[in-house]
């Protein structure tokens, strides 16, 4: 019998059937997979993601490794752990199965002409994933991710040209070095613009309003405002000026006062808010944090240019700043218009980096390029 089908005859690396390679991107992306987890669960934490092996985050209980297969140990257990049955999160087979599929992706969009612009693309996409879920969850793009992703992006740009659409190696060098310093620099820019005219509401309250903030929010005389609603980030920071300020122990008759989740700061003296259960105050106005972009967004669009030149970073800021918008709108028209205010931005850059990779290109060069 002739098995000489076409799908055999194209060949990969090492002489192997292309499609070989494909199934194991796959089964290797899983495989990735399974470890994204582990940074996405850890990494934000301060945790070791090498130590201890993986256990189960409710009752601690170390998962072998038949238990721990990707994907298919995740249905065979129906979402439960073994030990004590309580329930898995569905993110766990999502990103798997999700890192797998990105991983055939690359290798189908770059594999056939640059296996090493195949693997630098999966290891980007793979970035992407972990970032995403962790600024969804954390609103923080940790440094391992973004600084780690500039160095690994410059370096394998020596055996990715194809990923900066040239095709030599000094090319993709100079390539990656402009990438980095046009991705982090313009959004930078765009940073401390946004933070300059938009970066806080200023909210004008009647003469001699007290505010009283308590162990969930904040009481203004109109409304009361959730701390959840107020702080997205480690650095977000309430400020106003007060009068008769009024601690469990202690009074002030006038100061600047600065409330971080981490800070309480009355003039030059910071205090802990966990040890401070009383706080109230007369103010006229209240200026609270409004920041759509931080620092890690920076170093973010720093490692895609690092990986992909610097028009990406400028494509991407681009489409990021359209998808964003479309998204707000939309939730805005179906009455979710706190959703829009809770989403960060580090996914809209990684869904805008993304479809560089597979297509977009090629719409800025018909754009710019005639």
């Amino acid at each position: 019998m002739d098995w000489d089908f076409e799908l055999f005859r194209h060949h990969g690396p090492l002489g192997l059937p292309f499609h070989f390679w494909t199934v194991f991107a796959f089964l290797f992306g899983i495989t990735a997979g399974s470890f994204l987890n582990v940074v996405i669960h850890r990494m934000p934490l301060g945790e070791s993601i090498v130590t201890p092996p993986s256990h189960c985050p409710k009752c601690g209980v170390q998962i072998s490794l038949f238990r721990n297969l990707p994907i298919l140990s995740w249905l065979l257990l129906r979402g439960r752990c073994a030990a004590c049955s309580q329930p898995i999160s569905p993110r766990y087979i999502a990103v798997e199965a999700l890192t797998g599929f990105t991983f055939i992706a690359a290798w189908l969009r770059f594999g056939e002409n640059s296996p090493g612009s195949a693997i630098a693309a999966a290891i980007l996409l793979a970035g992407f994933i972990a970032a995403t879920f962790i600024d969804f969850e954390h609103f923080i793009i940790p440094d391992e991710i973004t600084l780690g992703g500039v160095g690994a992006g410059f370096l394998l740009s020596l055996v990715a040209p194809e990923l900066h659409r040239v095709t030599t190696v000094l090319e993709a060098l100079r390539s990656s070095a402009s990438g980095i310093l046009v991705g982090a620099g313009v959004v930078y820019l765009v940073l401390r613009l946004g933070k300059l005219l938009f970066g806080r509401e200023h909210i004008s309250l009647p003469e001699g309003s007290r505010i009283l903030f308590h162990e969930t929010g904040v009481k203004l005389p109109d409304k009361n405002i959730s701390f959840e609603e107020i702080f997205y980030r480690k650095s977000d920071t309430i400020l106003f000026e007060g009068r008769h300020i009024e601690l469990a122990d202690r009074c002030y008759p006038k100061a600047t006062i600065r409330l971080s989740p981490e800070s309480l700061r009355i003039d030059d003296e910071t205090l802990s808010p966990q040890s401070e259960p009383y706080l109230a105050a007369e103010s006229d106005s209240f200026s609270l944090p409004r920041e759509a972009m931080g620092l890690g967004d920076v170093k973010f669009m720093g490692a895609i240019g690092a990986f992909l030149g610097w028009k990406a970073t400028l494509f991407s800021l681009m489409f990021s700043s359209i998808l964003g918008a479309i998204i707000g709108v939309s939730l805005i028209a179906i009455g979710r218009q706190h959703w829009s205010g809770r989403l960060p931005y580090g996914p809209y850059i990684a869904a805008a980096a993304t479809a560089w990779i597979f297509g977009a290109s090629a719409v800025w060069d018909s754009l710019f390029n005639r």
